[in-house]
């Protein structure tokens, strides 16, 4: 008895636990708090994906039930076929490029002193929408070497090493001894030593011609050798000048190439002096003279880079320029991080920078090229904007992105429930993406 007593009363029942979360706010009121971004969540998020689910079982006026033929179409369909497709470049190229250039990057403006103003530039294209960065590679992109830059840089260093004919027009006129062969012009008589030979054509403006061009030379014979002269035929106003002979205001064609050819075969050739005369050896003797079609080719306008071969990794590129800066500073954020002690160490131990980046920088870097990856993977699955600016209407089935797809099987073919069925696929390619990245963030932050 005296021990019970020594005990004390039995223990009463348990008080109630506190409604407080963790920072001391009623659960009640936190609730309460979260409840207009919950409504927001539902009315912009779960409500969309949820119609759009309904509604791809759907046929196009809305009041029949198609089943799964709307599923069906994404994987009989031409276009989604080429879109998803294009996706598949995109998800494989952009991330990979866009990550690969912003390590680099990253990496290389750690040991230089500009390498903050570097950054900033680099970073600066994420301060320009979608919209503008489409406009601004269309022109970019432009055929026209006048408009387009690629094609004027491209065009220029064609031209250095290959300078395109100042005569592409050229033709021969009215009574000419010349006439087409293989692209070019050939003399329809052959010609002999100690004789003049006139090789007239038209067709060039006189603002077109050679800066070095001169007045045209009627050519002097000589002795053992075949002289000529090739020229612009052709004098400004009705009835001025001669045909067949150069006149006063006419100008030589300077720099034209011409051959001798026997038997089918070149036995001689001069260029055109400034005043479009020229001379042959004597094995050009009994020869027919051929302008070749070197002399006539066409101005090199570069590449076609809208075409439907190039138009996808073209807008990839773009796509490259503006989020390369994005992956810079994430990677840069996390460069920062890493101890400098273990890359000194490898270094100490004999490695080279190529061995220390490799084996050192890109493993302790990984999580965040993960990130950075991942992010970008993401984002490119939803890629519409520079694709439906850059891509002309006669490229833009061949550069197709479901995205796109999505667009105009809802707004310009009126086929919703196709367009709803790709909105279903495309979210199905998003969600294993997502719950990877929400999977190593949980394990990083267990760490």
């Amino acid at each position: 008895m005296a021990s019970a007593a020594a005990a004390g009363p039995p223990p009463g029942p348990a008080a109630p636990k506190s409604r407080r979360s963790v920072t001391g706010t009623r659960k009640a009121v936190a609730a309460l708090f979260l409840l207009p971004a919950l409504v927001l969540l539902g009315a912009l998020v779960l409500y969309p994906i949820g119609y759009s689910l309904v509604r791809s079982f759907y046929n196009a006026s809305g009041d029949g039930f198609a089943g799964i033929d709307n599923y069906k179409a994404l994987f009989t369909d031409d276009g989604i076929r080429t879109a998803l497709k294009n996706n598949i470049i995109w998800v494989v190229f952009a991330p990979t490029v866009s990550t690969a250039l912003g390590l680099v990057f990253a990496v290389l403006t750690e040991r230089v002193r500009w390498g903050t103003a570097f950054k900033l530039v680099v970073f600066m294209p994420m301060a320009i929408s979608m919209l503008a960065a489409g406009i601004i590679f269309r022109l970019v992109y432009d055929q026209d070497p006048d408009k387009g830059v690629a094609n004027a840089v491209w065009v220029g260093v064609h031209d250095t090493f290959a300078q395109s004919s100042a005569f592409p027009k050229a033709h021969p006129g009215r009574e000419s001894p010349l006439e087409p062969d293989q692209g070019g012009f050939i003399t329809s008589a052959p010609v002999h030593t100690g004789q003049t030979v006139a090789l007239p054509l038209v067709g060039v403006a006189p603002d077109q011609m050679p800066d070095g061009a001169k007045k045209a030379v009627a050519a002097k014979p000589e002795p053992g050798r075949i002289t000529g002269t090739t020229w612009q035929d052709f004098t400004r106003g009705k009835g001025v000048g001669k045909l067949g002979v150069p006149d006063p205001s006419e100008l030589g064609y300077a720099g034209m190439r011409i051959e001798a050819v026997k038997d089918g075969k070149v036995v001689a050739s001069a260029k055109a002096a400034d005043d479009g005369t020229f001379t042959l050896p004597a094995q050009a003797d009994g020869a027919r003279l051929r302008l070749p079609a070197g002399n006539f080719r066409e101005p090199y306008n570069g590449v076609d880079w809208l075409g439907p071969s190039l138009v996808t990794p073209a807008i990839i590129g773009s796509y490259v320029w503006m989020w390369a800066g994005f992956a810079m500073v994430l990677i840069a954020a996390g460069l920062a991080g890493v101890p400098r002690e273990l890359l000194e160490a490898a270094r100490v131990d004999g490695a080279n920078e190529w061995q220390v980046f490799r084996r050192v920088t890109v493993p302790l870097l990984a999580p965040v090229l993960a990130v950075v990856t991942v992010t970008l993977m993401i984002n490119v699955l939803k890629v519409f904007d520079l694709v439906y600016i850059i891509a002309p209407g006669s490229s833009q089935d061949d550069a197709n992105v479901l995205a796109l797809e999505l667009y105009r099987k809802g707004f310009a073919e009126s086929q919703p429930g196709i367009a709803s069925a790709i909105a279903v696929f495309l979210l199905l390619l998003v969600i294993p993406v997502m719950l990877f990245n929400i999977r190593r963030l949980r394990r990083e932050g267990r760490r």
